[in-house]
């Protein structure tokens, strides 16, 4: 649109992460600093955080330009993901086919990869852009890729990049683990008035085909006084300024062209209205605070930050009970299963008990009945003499004779002299 008119040969303050323009400001030379530091040293967790348009995608593109050829870079630009998708994503970047196998496998063959990557001498960098969307169960799933190791070095090296509401979830006690891990941490600040200035010419200069068109400085303070120092809204600001002037055929930019640009951007609701803080939900400015107002801020935040740890101490030990009736909901199961298997085995055992007795009734002799104390016990007959002893003639036993034996039966001539004698005849009598 502009860029004939201002011999620019592209825009200058487009929105997208091109670190072509990247203005190495105190605060983003020490943040690409502490990045080439954590992954040259390995050093464990490296975390990057900055207000909204605070220029760390660009940050990010920057550093991945400078990364050699012994670097394989996965990086995750969506996070809102799931713990089993998380993984899922990383499988796919880093080439492994997607597979329907459990977790189990899929972390089988992500330490497969990243063993490959380790012995051909390339350190796989896994970085995770907008990380404040991730929940805490993917947060811990993180944790544990970095255990991920040799007996030398980390397998995985990882750098979390968000927005400052992650440094709140990282202070939760849930994720104590997760951060004592990260080694090398840094917050992007926004930009002062003079850097803001030189930002805004920086951009114009790298944009130029001949003589750079300058924002004068008066200029330049009305932009950060509306931006804050934001590096986006910096950019909204200045491509709108550029528009007004072509449109209105002005090839210098001067204070007074700012306040059409800024009462069009309040109108269209790019820019909050002057009388509202950015960020502040509360909307217009409020009235200064007295002194014992002041004072009473920091406690009343202390007890914010106290009940924020309260409840999540309440919610860990929730999830600790929860937990807790799982793996005994678990342990009853694993009872049952085993007191039906105990059961289904001795019906077993009884079956097959009653089907030997059937088919081979000598067994069933030696089982049942018992043999009463001191009784003879007859051995089982010989095969074929079953029908011989059938036909044998047995002896006569009175009903009253209990246990009488048939040797005691008196023979004939004790029966002729007790017809002639009489007498009583003892039960056994002599031979």
């Amino acid at each position: 649109m502009y860029e004939s008119y201002f011999q620019l040969r592209e825009r200058p303050f487009a929105l997208s992460p091109d670190p072509d323009y990247l203005y190495p400001s105190r605060v983003h030379r020490e943040a690409l600093d502490y990045l080439r530091y954590g992954i040259e040293t390995q050093a464990g967790f490296v975390l990057i955080t900055g207000e909204i348009g605070s220029g760390k995608t660009t940050l990010l593109q920057a550093l991945l330009r400078g990364l050699d050829g012994q670097t394989t870079v996965v990086r995750l630009m969506n996070t809102m993901l799931e713990p089993r998708e998380l993984l899922e994503a990383i499988a796919i970047d880093l080439g492994i086919p997607p597979s329907p196998s459990g977790k189990p496998a899929l972390l089988r063959d992500l330490s497969i990869r990243l063993v490959e990557e380790r012995a051909a001498g390339r350190l796989v960098l896994l970085v995770i852009d907008e990380a404040q969307n991730l929940g805490l169960p993917a947060l811990e799933e993180i944790r544990m890729l970095s255990n991920l190791e040799t007996e030398k070095s980390k397998l995985l090296q990882i750098v979390l990049v968000g927005q400052p509401d992650l440094r709140q979830q990282l202070d939760l006690p849930r994720l104590e683990q997760l951060r004592q891990r990260i080694t090398v941490s840094y917050h992007l600040q926004a930009l002062d008035a003079d850097e803001t200035e030189r930002y805004i010419n920086h951009r114009l200069r790298r944009a130029a085909l001949g003589a750079p068109l300058q924002f004068p400085r008066e200029v330049t303070d009305r932009v950060y006084a509306r931006a804050r120092g934001v590096p986006r809204l910096i950019n909204v600001i200045c491509d709108a300024t550029l528009v007004y002037a072509y449109a209105e055929d002005r090839r210098a930019i001067e204070a007074a062209l700012m306040d059409e640009v800024f009462a069009e951007l309040e109108a269209t609701g790019v820019l909050r209205p002057e009388t509202e803080r950015p960020g502040d939900p509360a909307g217009p400015v409020r009235p200064p605070l007295s002194p014992r107002q002041e004072a009473a801020i920091p406690s009343a935040r202390e007890e914010e930050v106290a009940r924020e740890r309260q409840l999540a101490a309440q919610q860990a030990e929730i999830r600790a009970r929860e937990d807790q009736l799982a793996r005994r909901e678990r342990q009853l199961a694993e009872q049952q299963r085993v007191l039906a298997e105990e059961y289904r085995l001795f019906r077993s055992r009884q079956a097959r008990e009653m089907t030997r007795a059937s088919v081979d009734p000598r067994r069933a002799a030696k089982t049942w009945p018992p043999a009463r104390p001191g009784a003879r016990v007859e051995p089982p007959p010989r095969v074929g003499a079953t029908a011989q002893a059938a036909s044998r003639p047995r002896p006569y036993v009175p009903p009253d004779a209990g246990d009488w034996d048939p040797r005691q039966r008196r023979g004939f001539w004790d029966r002729v002299k007790h017809a002639f004698l009489g007498g009583p005849v003892g039960a056994v009598e002599d031979r």
